[in-house]
């Protein structure tokens, strides 16, 4: 009774910080929309004003220059202005009053991108401790309550790309772990994915992630725009020449990488004995849906293990969060060359 109380309450404070983490990024980012709205604003007033003193219209430059002041968020933008109006006199010297201007519209520039990089510096702060609370919430459960479940499978192969037509004995998995040493690294991990700044870095820590999975290899499927296909976007554990000949996936067919993002459920491929390693295919989840999987070939019939199971479905919650904001910037990762 004890165990369940624990998982339900456990389930409840991960749903109310997650809901509220993507909360206030849905918050934080249409506070910056207004802010970048606001910054184009301003410029276009700057033109407008700078045109009328180049025309020696004294009405228009006067109504341009008090609805620019008006505009300004920052003391020193109000002060250029300021500055510039007193240069206007009869207009026989306007050079002073346009450099002040120009002025006045790269200091509002300026305090527009600090005021979205320090939103930008909160965001990560927050998907990083909501993804370390997750997993430690996660490692908890797998720790204090200890399960036997019955699943359905897919079956074995050594790609999450085959077709459930075969099926095959459950292998065991006997490799043994400590829990603390793997849920410290899970919440490094976790914090490193929530900072990710370069690819470079973004792969060192995908194959970090393969390793405490003890995966042997690892690709990060991609929705492609059409939203038809997936497409590798990511790997960790193949040759790059074999990653570049793989052909994208139709999301309607019949292989557990389809599977999982049509279905929003992790997939578990079993392991051949004596013949194929088995795999796990997590989704990688946003606010917005499903915007791919990731598939982990995974040794010694680990795919079996909770905790592994829940490791992979970590990693893709964060992975989720990096590669969606990512995307938003238009700055999405499409090399697959191994990492």
């Amino acid at each position: 009774m004890r165990s369940r109380a624990l998982a339900v309450i456990l389930t409840l404070v991960s749903l109310a910080a997650f809901s509220g983490a993507a909360f206030f990024i849905w918050v934080s980012e249409q506070r910056i929309a207004t802010t970048r709205a606001a910054s184009r604003v301003f410029d276009a007033a700057v033109r407008n004003t700078t045109e009328s003193v180049a025309e020696f219209d004294a009405e228009r430059t006067s109504a341009a220059i008090n609805a620019l002041r008006s505009m300004a968020s920052t003391d020193l933008g109000r002060s250029l202005i300021d500055q510039g109006t007193a240069n206007i006199g009869d207009f026989t010297e306007i050079a002073p009053v346009i450099d002040r201007l120009e002025q006045a519209r790269l200091t509002e520039q300026q305090a527009a991108e600090a005021a979205e990089a320090s939103r930008r510096r909160i965001e990560a702060i927050v998907l990083a401790a909501v993804g370390g609370f997750g997993a430690l919430a996660i490692g908890t459960l797998a720790i204090a309550w200890p399960r036997v479940r019955k699943m359905q499978v897919d079956a074995p192969t050594a790609s999450a790309t085959t077709s459930a037509s075969e099926t095959v004995s459950p292998s065991t998995y006997s490799t043994a772990r400590l829990a603390g040493p793997v849920l410290r690294s899970a919440a490094e991990l976790c914090t490193n994915l929530g900072r990710v700044s370069d690819v470079d870095e973004l792969r060192r820590l995908v194959a970090q992630a393969a390793d405490l999975m003890d995966a042997s290899g690892l690709i990060v499927w991609m929705i492609t725009p059409g939203g038809t296909e997936l497409r590798a976007a990511l790997s960790h554990g193949y040759p790059a020449e074999m990653v570049s000949r793989l052909s994208s996936l139709p999301r309607s067919a019949d292989n557990a990488a389809a599977r999982a993002f049509r279905s929003s459920q992790l997939q578990i491929v079993l392991a051949r004995p004596g013949s194929s390693n088995g795999a796990i295919v997590a989704p990688l989840l946003t606010a917005t849906g499903c915007v791919g999987v990731i598939s982990a070939e995974i040794r010694g019939g680990a795919e079996t293990s909770d905790s592994v199971q829940a490791f992979a479905a970590i990693v893709a919650a964060q992975l989720a969060g990096v590669l969606h904001m990512t995307e938003s910037h238009e700055q999405r990762p499409t090399g697959t060359a191994g990492v």
